[in-house]
């Protein structure tokens, strides 16, 4: 398919640059693919969608202030850095190692500056100059390093100090302390857990502990995975044709009680309820290897129990129309930009014609786009 298919006009008035006033007031475009009704209600509402029959799950990754903004001591010009995963990589540059944990010293960045980078070069962040990365290497990608931090004292709590929360491109900031604070709260999930996310999973951003303790009051249970959102969930589809274009690897859990749940959701005739194209992606992945063991033996898929199977890796799956669904039935999503990979996703599941219909009456109505905007339930 051409990438041309997944464009859009959408007006600038409606990408969302703060979230609702109050978490979980935002609307729900809710689009039924089997006939392509479309309801207009609002998040508190799913409520009414789901049966004790099925199951709810969500990415409980959390966002760290991934983003450092400090100088070149020997030119005091800026530099900026997003810090992206722990190293080392994989000898292939490209796949996160999940050894790695969050208290590392090495990382992998994005850094922006107005002069060429090289490897020894130091830069220094914090009000005191209290961390400073010294460039190690270039990597695959455009303005990707790897550094090497020195700190006294720990690196996650200098982020907390002065490090920002890593808000998408297209949410404007003037980068005031107000601004922050309210980033940090509303850019992230009310039940977000495991660090290591430079992009909120914005699904989940709706939901309010009220509205899971009335899914949870309903007799739907809730499960949790983990896919730790990279920068790459922004970036652009550049090629002609979408089957040209690779995802950037992503790290993922998935626990045995959610292996386990999905299972039995999927034996018991159930629907699962995947909140968030990184919670779709990640059982996803786990679904299309469960075909084979670790020595790549065909196992037996005719038990509902080998639908989905626990394990950690790094999945760089791209779901995109003629795409067949393994483990997700139903999808609580955001608005996405136009020729994205998440808007590919959500084609797959709904149907191109259908959900670009949608979208335009999305426009139509208002409805607020990307992140911090409104929603669309897919059932």
């Amino acid at each position: 398919m051409k990438t041309r298919q997944f464009w859009y006009p959408l007006p600038e008035r409606l990408i969302a640059q703060r979230p609702a006033e109050t978490r979980g007031t935002e609307r729900m475009m809710v689009l039924h693919r089997d006939t392509g009704v479309i309801e207009h209600r609002h998040i508190a509402d799913i409520v009414e969608y789901v049966t004790p029959n099925d199951l709810l799950v969500v990415n409980d990754t959390k966002v760290f202030p991934a983003r450092l903004i400090g100088a070149w001591p020997d030119t005091l010009g800026a530099v900026e850095m997003l810090l992206v995963n722990a190293a080392p990589m994989d000898a292939d540059g490209e796949r996160p190692s999940m050894s790695s944990g969050v208290d590392s010293l090495r990382w992998n960045v994005i850094v922006g500056s107005g002069r060429k980078c090289r490897e020894g070069q130091i830069a220094v962040f914090g009000p005191n100059r209290e961390l400073q990365a010294t460039m190690l290497k270039p990597l695959s990608g455009i303005g990707m390093w790897q550094v090497e931090f020195a700190c006294k004292r720990p690196l996650m709590d200098l982020l907390d100090e002065f490090g920002r929360t890593p808000v998408p491109p297209y949410v404007k900031r003037e980068g005031t302390a107000e601004e922050e604070r309210a980033d940090r709260e509303r850019y992230q999930t009310v039940y977000a857990r495991e660090v290591g996310s430079v992009a909120a999973p914005t699904a989940g951003l709706h939901f309010t502990p009220e509205i899971l303790a009335a899914i949870e009051a309903k007799g739907v249970r809730r499960v949790a995975v983990t896919l730790h959102v990279g920068p790459g969930t922004f970036r652009p589809v550049k090629a002609d044709n979408i089957e040209d274009h690779h995802m950037d690897f992503e790290a993922f859990t998935v626990p045995p009680e959610a292996a386990e749940a999905v299972n039995y959701c999927k034996a018991r005739g159930g629907r699962v309820f995947c909140v968030g194209s990184t919670t779709v992606r990640t059982l996803e992945s786990v679904a299309a290897a469960v075909g084979a063991d670790g020595a790549g033996n065909r196992v037996d898929m005719s038990s509902p129990r080998e639908i989905v199977r626990p394990g950690s890796g790094a999945s760089d799956i791209f779901i995109y129309p003629p795409y067949r669904f393994r483990v997700c039935d139903c999808m609580l999503t955001n608005f996405h930009l136009p020729q994205s990979t998440l808007l590919m996703m959500v084609s797959a599941l709904a149907g191109r014609e259908r959900v670009l219909c949608a979208y335009a009456m999305a426009v139509q109505k208002n409805y607020m786009f990307f992140s911090y905007g409104d929603c669309m339930l897919i059932v």
